[in-house]
């Protein structure tokens, strides 16, 4: 129903922009509004995470998705997971059991996608995940999307995929975006990024903060599994400033800083605080116009507290600091071949209460090289080799990835690549001695083994004009894969306990995950979009030594997913212009076995599970973008504008209480003063 509604409404606006011809030639058209100067050649836009170096988006021999800062702007998203659930299908973000937000990446979780933003690893993590509410839109150029096969390129945890979030540059001798929204639940965002551009120097400094309360849901009777009754909200604040300075045209340097904080209220007497120090430096230098030399340093301190109201003091439980170097040398050949050669070091520490021992220390480093080989002019070829090495048990392996691109026709581009994963054992699944609030102790195990991937993709995709679409399949094996076993009883662990239920991690055999996309965009003068994108994804859930699907704390992927996005946009005077977009994901149900109440026990001494089936949802938003003049940006927007909920608020379901109105207003201050 829903997609015959998009398609009618595609029809029925393409005809109104025709028949009403209020764009009379493509010079007006694009003077309407900036958007339409960048769309139609948005396959012309460059991106480095791919391949490391820069290549246009239609050119990359490893098939990248692109979100831009226009797609940004039109989702209104306040972070990352806002932004990816709308974009993407088969991405959807849930909640373990202490409500952090868990990441589903076509059948991959959190530990195997891996965040940059500019290119730099993040520190920290909750339950496997990054902190998400740290990446927020706030001066952001663009995203840059690679599935699979990343590894030979970024080694550990980038066998799912990476995820690059690249940050804006000032190009205007100075700029000034001040922006806010209001939501129900006393939801709101603030938000500020000063430009300046100044013959050798640039610098983009921004502000962003959020706040939202807590509030509570209401479920059906009789629930099968545990249900959740409250959203705990948040407040945040996150400054962050670069600096850029170019003596000479051949030479850059980059300084940045940030700082990050957010504090969660689940007790009115102890609060939780999380704190993130960022800062780094990089240089850039174009040795000859055929060689590059890329070298920085990146600092990155992410820490987790409580603070005890009663006793005015804040006790750090947490804290997680990386110091990386990072080499980068290119050199291009005349016909167009890179050999690209490279070198990272980190060292990690990680402080934990709940660790043996209280903190841990590891090195790690890898070398890696490419050569992106142009055979002709309808073929290219990728090869990279890369060598990883963890100094905590002593654990490498050399990985290797292949890509190739062939382009029969100009408006076709067919893509395949194989890449081989491998992910050490992280500190905490080593380490961990964890009281999980009276349920279980998870324990660590220092006997793990590296996870081991193997990751096959292939596309095609055609573009002509404004129309693009893209189809690719994949399929992922991982050995050894790293997971929370199954709860059991051990006496001999504690004996002053002895029905102390423990949850260890463990190796796993085999994992597989293998599934398909199909992604459709069209644009035309008229200030008509449409863009539906599909994925399937099949997830064979790996099983313990009793036989049981090891999942017990996340939901299993969703078969089916579906975004889309309906548009149009018009500037009726030179001072007022509207864009009118309905977008959405729904999602197919899913079948997850939970436990009941992680007391409840079967005959074999083991917690009794339920089958929990999580119903099929689709959530939509309506949104009304208004330009006031050339500085004014005002949007009224109804998110899940259907008013679904959920009849149980099961430990993944959507946390979300019905229609939820936003109203937000962005100012171009320096385009006051423009003439």
């Amino acid at each position: 129903m829903l997609l015959a509604l998009l398609a009618s409404c595609s029809v029925a606006m393409f005809a109104q922009g025709a028949k009403s011809g209020f764009y009379k030639t493509r010079a007006a058209a694009d003077s309407a509004y900036h958007r339409w100067e960048e769309e139609p050649v948005w396959m012309e836009q460059v991106v480095v995470t791919g391949t490391r170096t820069p290549k246009s988006l239609k050119d990359v021999p490893i098939q990248t998705r692109l979100i831009t800062s226009y797609d940004i702007q039109k989702a209104d998203a306040t972070n990352v997971e806002d932004l990816l659930q709308q974009e993407m299908p088969g991405v959807e973000f849930s909640y373990a059991m202490n409500q952090q937000t868990h990441l589903n990446f076509s059948g991959f979780g959190g530990q195997n996608v891996l965040f940059l933003v500019d290119g730099e690893r993040l520190a920290g993590e909750t339950l496997d995940d990054v902190d998400f509410t740290r990446l927020n839109m706030a001066s952001v150029e663009r995203i840059e999307i690679v599935k699979g096969a990343a590894s030979a390129l970024y080694g550990s945890s980038a066998a799912g995929g990476v995820i690059n979030i690249i940050t804006k540059e000032p190009t205007k001798p100075w700029t000034l975006n001040v922006n806010t929204r209001a939501s129900k639940h006393n939801e709101w965002r603030y938000g500020a990024s000063l430009g300046l551009n100044r013959n050798h120097l640039q610098n983009m400094l921004s502000y962003h903060a959020t706040t939202i309360d807590n509030f509570n849901f209401t479920s059906g009777p009789k629930p099968l599994a545990r249900t959740i009754t409250n959203f705990y909200g948040d407040n945040t604040f996150n400054v962050k400033d670069q600096l850029i300075w170019r003596p000479v045209s051949a030479f850059r340097l980059t300084a940045k800083a940030g700082y990050f904080f957010r504090e969660q209220v689940r007790s009115e007497t102890i609060p939780e605080r999380y704190r993130n120090f960022t800062g780094g430096l990089r240089g850039n230098w174009e040795i000859t116009k055929l060689d590059n030399l890329e070298v920085s340093y990146h600092f990155d301190q992410y820490d987790k507290s409580e603070f005890r109201k009663l006793d005015d003091i804040e006790v750090r439980n947490y804290s997680n600091v990386q110091n990386s170097l990072r080499m980068l040398y290119s050199h291009s050949f005349e016909r167009g071949d890179v050999l690209s050669l490279g070198s990272d070091y980190m060292h990690d520490y990680l402080m934990n209460r709940n660790f043996t021992g209280g903190q841990r220390e590891e090195d790690s480093f890898d070398f890696f090289g490419q050569f992106d080989w142009r055979v002709d002019e309808k073929w290219e070829v990728v090869g990279a080799m890369r060598y990883d090495y963890f100094s905590d048990g002593n654990q490498h392996r050399v990985t290797p990835k292949l890509s190739a691109r062939y382009q029969p026709i100009g408006s076709v581009n067919l893509r395949a690549s194989y890449g081989m994963g491998f992910r050490a054992p992280r500190l905490k699944e080593k380490y961990y001695n964890f009281d999980m609030a009276g349920i279980w102790i998870i324990q660590g195990n220092e006997d793990l083994k590296s996870e081991l991937s193997h990751n096959f993709n292939a596309s095609v995709e055609y573009t002509k004009r404004h129309f693009n679409l893209t189809a690719g399949g994949y399929f992922n094996s991982v050995d050894n894969r790293i997971a929370t076993g199954a709860p059991f009883v051990d006496a001999s662990i504690d004996p002053a306990r002895p029905d102390q239920l423990y949850l260890s991690y463990i190796n796993l055999e085999n994992y597989t995950t293998f599934g398909f996309d199909v992604t459709t965009q069209v644009k035309w003068d008229n200030g008509l979009g449409v863009k539906l994108s599909y994925a399937y994804v099949h997830e064979e859930l790996p099983q313990d030594e009793q036989g049981e699907s090891i999942n017990n704390q996340y939901i299993p992927a969703r078969s089916h997913s579906l975004t889309a996005r309906c548009e149009w946009d018009r500037q009726f005077t030179a001072r007022y212009g509207l864009n009118i977009s309905i977008n959405g994901r729904a999602m197919s149900g899913v079948d997850n076995d939970e436990y009941v109440d992680y007391r409840s026990k079967d005959a074999n001494g083991r917690l009794l599970k339920k089958t929990i089936h999580y119903n099929p949802y689709s959530i939509w938003k309506l949104t009304l973008a208004q330009r006031i003049g050339p500085a004014i940006r005002l949007t009224i927007a109804a998110d899940n504008v259907f008013n679904y909920k959920p009849d149980y608020y099961y430990l993944n379901a959507p946390l979300t209480d019905g229609i939820t109105l936003q109203v937000g207003m962005s100012i171009d201050v320096e385009k006051l003063f423009e003439k």
